[in-house]
């Protein structure tokens, strides 16, 4: 019997940028993702070598391209998007990945277990962002929990 293949999911997020968001984006969010599909992380594309040296060098701009480019090549590679809502305000990056993929026809999901309000009123983030993310097929969960079961029933299909 030949093995199941589970679908690709780009993890947009911003918890890479700081020490105590790659923990659990490493040590939580990402295996517990991998139970359901397969998770496509863009953290792992670029090495903080590779970084560290372009701006030793002055080419930041350089740099921040090339990564762009390869987030959006591995967006392209996926059926599916999870993104981690949480924050004051959504990440702009994170929100530029959920609109990209969106309108490449990728089903989008959202993550907010953050208590703050954000957004306009009724919504539970940007406007544009939660739109995007409904319009595609999917939905915004309140747990990581509920994001593994609409992840997992999206997959089977």
């Amino acid at each position: 019997m030949e093995p199941v293949q589970r679908a690709r999911c780009y993890i947009a997020s911003p918890l890479g940028f700081a020490e105590s968001g790659r923990h659990y984006y490493q040590d939580v969010y990402l295996p517990t993702l991998a139970r359901i599909v397969d998770p496509v992380d863009p953290w792992s594309l670029t090495q903080p070598a590779e970084v560290a040296s372009a701006n030793a060098e002055g080419r930041q701009r350089e740099i921040g391209l090339v990564i762009g480019q390869r987030n959006a090549a591995a967006i392209r590679s996926c059926t599916l998007l999870a993104a981690l809502l949480d924050g004051q305000e959504v990440d702009s990056g994170t929100a530029a990945e959920v609109g990209f993929a969106a309108a490449l026809g990728l089903t989008c999901f959202g993550l907010r277990t953050d208590l703050r309000e954000s957004g306009e009123r009724g919504m539970r983030v940007n406007l544009q962002v939660e739109s995007f993310i409904v319009e595609s097929g999917g939905q915004i969960s309140t747990s990581l929990e509920e994001l593994v079961h609409d992840l997992s029933t999206t997959a089977r299909r």
